[in-house]
């Protein structure tokens, strides 16, 4: 077995591991990364689209943004549909000139790799067999198999950025309280070759249930439908699929939505999730791997990269001058803002979605909410503060 020693362990090469790396490395910090997928999957997987001011500003700050700004869409508001009218809450106005930005994920993802390959410190893709050890400790270990040999990192901190389903929670579980909740609906959501139908995002509560339509570029959309989660994605065929949306984005202003090739889709279930603390010994939480949130808010990539920053700034803390004190509250600091975020990411989807059990009496107060959201400043400011990201917790 051969081992090398570094100062940070980082498990997942996604948006929360990546940007970890890019911080540790800006202040100077070792650090070696551990993916178990290839890296033609990591940079094509179709994920979350929609960035946050802050997300936007740290890349702009690690001189990450340039082809985020070349080809990235910026919008100033977002429109909420519902009695087949639509209503535009001004994000920018109401939040002294913020902004979000739709880039994909898988972008977002390639231009870190990139960064992190010209840094010239480690990234293993394709790696099996990750085990974290000794994290009690302050000298733990991740022993994993690449290319049919077995290695061993030796390192003072260990950070779980690998995801729902990687191995540095189940590593801890019994240490943690779990909060789970399933919503008793899903998404089916496509990405299709057809420029967007409308100039920023539309948020629809219909009879029919919920619709969202995103978009990736100015030829590529990305739509979404309330479904039954355990539907088969191939009782939907592209016809079935195009005339629900029809149905549920109707207005009674003429506005038509445009439709084209379906090039990809798939049903997620939804769920909010929280493992707290997101921190146990020398093992650090960050990302899907500690929390998940509903899509409807857009905010798990973005949630995830506020989790490494306020790691790294810890990290560079302790690594520097031996002062654990950021660490120590690391989990603290981190959940404030992640339990704000669940709250205004069930809002939104209880607020715009059908719900099994509703009657009558609940719809009309989903319209009364949305009547109020759209006609109260107080209330716009609301959703917009929460949209576009909160500085400060």
């Amino acid at each position: 077995m051969s081992a090398v020693r570094t100062q940070v362990g980082i498990v997942g090469a996604g948006p929360a591991g990546l940007v970890l790396s890019q911080l540790l490395d800006r202040a100077g910090i070792e650090s070696v990364i551990l993916e178990n997928r290839d890296r033609e999957y990591v940079t094509q997987r179709v994920r979350a689209g929609l960035l946050e001011q802050g997300t936007v500003d740290l890349l702009e700050e690690l001189g990450l943004a340039d082809r985020l700004h070349r080809e990235g869409l910026v919008h100033h508001g977002v429109y909420l549909r519902f009695r087949h009218q639509s209503h535009r809450i001004p994000l920018s106005d109401l939040t002294g000139g913020k902004s979000i930005y739709i880039y994909g994920q898988q972008e977002v993802v390639k231009d870190l790799i990139e960064a992190r390959l010209a840094s010239g410190q480690p990234l293993h893709f394709e790696v099996s067999d990750v085990s974290v050890h000794d994290f009690e400790s302050d000298s733990p270990r991740i022993k994993y198999t690449h290319e049919g040999e077995q290695h061993e990192v030796q390192c003072d901190v260990i950070a779980g950025c690998d995801g729902f389903h990687g191995i540095c929670r189940p590593a801890i579980e019994s240490r943690l309280q779990i909060y789970n909740h399933e919503y008793p609906f899903g998404w089916l959501g496509i990405l299709a070759t057809v420029p967007p139908s409308t100039d920023e995002l539309i948020y629809t509560l219909h009879e029919r249930g919920f619709a969202l339509h995103t978009m990736r570029s100015p030829e590529l959309s990305r739509l979404y439908l309330q479904c039954d989660p355990h539907d088969d994605i191939a009782n939907w065929s592209d016809d079935r699929i195009w005339d629900e949306m029809h149905k549920r984005f109707e207005t009674d202003d003429g506005w038509e939505l445009q439709d084209g090739p379906i090039v990809d889709k798939g049903i997620t279930p939804m769920r909010s999730f929280v493992a707290q603390p997101m921190q146990h010994g020398r093992l650090y939480l960050a990302g899907d791997a500690a929390h998940i949130v509903p899509p409807t808010g857009a905010k798990g990539l973005n949630l995830a990269v506020r989790d490494v920053r306020v790691l790294a700034e810890a990290l560079a803390k302790f690594l520097g001058d031996g002062d654990g004190s950021l660490l120590d509250a690391y989990s603290d600091t981190c959940l404030r803002r992640v339990w704000r975020v669940q709250h205004f990411s069930w809002w939104m989807t209880s607020m715009l979605h059908l719900i099994g059990s509703a009657d009558d009496f609940e719809h009309e107060l989903q319209l009364a909410q949305l009547d109020y959201v759209v006609s109260s400043q107080a209330a716009a400011t609301t959703l917009a503060e929460n949209y576009v990201g909160l500085d400060k917790v």
